[in-house]
């Protein structure tokens, strides 16, 4: 995410395609509104009338899968949004219906979403037993207890796999350091910047390798999922000098030459 100020424009936060303007109550919305058009039409492109919408901090809005809002008390909250949330529990359900998977294979595959929705919204207000997930946990425990060979207790404890906790501070995100860019070439920065998204094992693992893929040797400055790898394969074994962080890709390519040879 970029913060932008063009000096003929107005104060914004940019993520790709996806832009915020800031108003104080003095601001012309109007004016920056034609200003933004302008400014996109000698480009060659324009602004799309259903996805722009002029709306008070007290109302709320969407932007990148949150919900961001200012209470009448002056208190800013952000939420995950509707459609993300919607769209997130399409997802675990397809799983927990699918009718040739098991228990254990179900837990295994909605353990990698959850964790990973759960760590997107981290920084968000998931009290709740909507956003806490309570009903799909529920609905998840009843279906794995339909399994002839699951009894109570196992079907508790692969719900427990299946819905990994993550830990959550309500606004506790972490700002860019003044006015730095992925683009500064800061590598060291950015690499311990991407890391802390993490914690546990792949957080003691990056610490251990100075915010280095393991594989490549390389920072972690984009995007890309940090993955932990276990050297012998068995993912029983935690111990440390049994663990790497590594790239998404790096991983891949690991247990793809392993395979082929």
């Amino acid at each position: 995410m970029t913060k932008t100020e063009e000096p003929n424009i107005h104060y914004s936060v940019r993520y790709a395609d996806d832009l915020v303007f800031l108003l104080k109550p003095q601001d012309k919305a109007e004016e920056i509104l034609e200003k933004v058009a302008s400014f996109l039409a000698t480009r060659g492109l324009n602004i799309k009338p259903s996805k722009t919408r002029l709306v008070a901090s007290t109302e709320g809005f969407d932007f990148l899968g949150w919900h961001f809002v200012v209470q009448a008390n002056g208190k800013f909250r952000s939420y995950p949004s509707e459609e993300n949330f919607k769209a997130f529990r399409q997802k675990v359900k397809a799983i927990i219906n699918h009718s040739n998977y098991g228990a254990k294979i179900k837990a295994q595959k909605l353990a990698p979403i959850v964790r990973g929705w759960r760590n997107y919204h981290r920084y968000c207000q998931l009290n709740g037993s909507r956003f806490s997930l309570w009903q799909l946990n529920h609905r998840t425990y009843k279906v794995f207890l339909k399994e002839k060979k699951v009894n109570r207790q196992m079907a508790a404890n692969l719900v427990k796999k299946a819905f990994p906790p993550v830990p959550y501070s309500e606004n506790k995100h972490i700002n860019v350091r003044g006015d730095y860019s992925p683009f500064n070439g800061d590598l060291v920065y950015w690499s311990k910047r991407q890391s802390k998204l993490y914690d546990g094992a792949t957080s003691r693992s990056l610490i251990r390798q100075n915010h280095t893929c393991g594989y490549c040797g390389l920072k972690f400055i984009d995007e890309e999922r940090i993955h932990l790898h276990h050297i012998d394969r068995n993912h029983a074994n935690g111990r440390a000098n049994n663990l790497l962080a590594v790239h998404e890709s790096c991983h891949d390519y690991i247990h793809r030459c392993k395979s082929e040879s």
